[in-house]
Parts: structure tokens; C-alpha cells; sequence
């Protein structure tokens, strides 16, 4: 597997927010979304074979809660859904943050895939693959990054024609942050005024969940890997 960093922090995103995790940060992406933070990822990255990866996250230990993230952990399928099955035999709980743009069928059913669908405003809408969504189970998430109305209301559309309320465990709205970004551990930081989405939200009854980026109001926005 060609990998960016393996390290240990808390969960910044999704109902496992909070949660002390291990993040094992894949190399590579084929979306350019307008708001990626992790740019770092595109090239790059060092290869470790399967055993390297068990015994690193092994070292992390007493925490049991690992995510595979990117850039696009399944431009690596091959190499990571044997990683994924090696490791719940290890019986961790285990997270995969994922585009939705690359098949889904394959990841094991006790993964906690968190969707990330992109709306228009991060220039890769359209990418997700709707033969995903019969891939989604209770214990999955979907999340829409919200930059303006427009992307709102493109999630608000998707969320209710696909009927994700009944298919997943959380629909998550995450306001997008601002690419140059202050030092201040704000909400200041995002492009999007967290306030006026949840207005939104409230006005229309949506059943989402709001998502802030906690790492980034733990630690200055710019700081990779926490």
C-alpha cells in the first residue's frame, strides 16, 4: 500500500467525532475537489506491505478505532479491503472515509463507510456513483460539504429523491473551509457561516445532522496530521 502518515488523534468528523482514532491516510486521489485540505495527498507517499501496516497500527494500540482515509482510499482497493479483513479479525472498529466515485460492493459490511457525495461548489458534483447507494447499510454515514445555498440545496435534493434518511445512520452537513485560513481556532475559518446553515436546516426540517471539523477548532486549521 502507498501510503502519506499512520498516526494517532482523535476523530474530527462524523458520530465518531470526538473518539481517540488511528488514521492510516492513503496516498493518491483522482478529484480535485476546490476545497480539499489534503492536497499532501495527490504524490508522494512511501510503500508498506500489509503486515508493515497491521503491526503500525498495532503499535498505536490501546486505541481500537481505525479510519482509512485519503485522498481516495479505494483507488487501492486490491491492497485495502484484504487490509480491512485482516484487521477486523482483530476485531477494531473500523471507518472508511471515501468519495462514493469508485465501487463500494466489495468493502466489508462491517465497515463504517463515511460518503463524502461531492456537491456542485467543489467542482467534482456528479462524480458519486448512485450503484453506491445500494452498497449503504444503517451503520454508514453520508456527508455533504456545503460551500453557498446552491450546494444546500443540492444536498437537500440528493438526500430526499434517494430517500438516505431510511438507507444510512446519518446524513451530516459540513460547512466548507476557507483555503487560506486564519491561525484562530474559529468558526471564522469556514466559507460557509455555520449559523446560516443551520438556519437552513431548521427552516426545512432536514434530517441531517450539522458536522464541524473539531481538529480544527482543537488546532490551527493549517496543522496536518491530528
Amino acid at each position: 500500500m502507498y501510503l502519506i502518515e499512520i498516526y494517532k488523534s482523535v476523530q474530527g468528523e462524523s458520530s465518531f467525532a470526538g473518539l481517540p482514532c488511528i488514521f492510516v491516510r492513503l496516498a493518491g486521489c483522482n478529484l480535485r475537489c476546490a476545497w480539499c485540505d489534503s492536497e499532501y495527498t495527490f504524490t508522494g507517499g512511501y510503500k508498506k506491505t500489509l503486515d508493515e501496516v497491521e503491526q503500525a497500527v498495532a503499535d498505536l494500540a490501546p486505541v481500537r478505532l481505525v479510519e482509512f482515509t485519503g485522498g481516495e482510499p479505494m483507488l487501492q482497493a486490491g491492497e485495502l479491503i484484504p487490509m480491512m479483513e485482516r484487521l477486523l479479525a482483530k476485531e477494531y472498529t473500523l471507518l472508511l472515509e471515501t468519495s462514493g466515485e469508485r465501487p463500494l460492493a466489495a468493502v466489508p459490511t462491517a465497515v463504517h463507510k463515511i460518503v463524502d457525495v461531492k456537491c456542485p461548489g467543489s467542482g467534482e458534483g456528479g462524480t458519486f456513483d448512485l450503484n453506491n447507494l445500494a452498497a449503504l447499510t444503517r451503520q454508514d454515514e453520508v456527508k455533504f460539504v456545503i460551500g453557498d445555498r446552491v450546494d444546500y440545496e443540492f444536498a437537500k435534493t440528493f438526500l430526499q429523491e434517494h430517500d438516505l434518511a431510511s438507507r444510512v445512520g446519518a446524513v451530516l452537513l459540513s460547512p466548507a473551509w476557507k483555503k487560506v485560513s486564519m491561525p484562530l481556532r474559529t468558526a471564522d475559518n469556514c466559507a460557509l457561516d455555520p449559523r446560516l446553515l443551520v438556519h437552513w436546516m431548521l427552516e426545512d426540517g432536514l434530517a441531517a445532522r450539522l458536522s464541524l471539523q473539531v481538529h480544527k477548532f482543537i488546532w490551527e486549521p493549517q496543522v496536518k496530521g491530528v
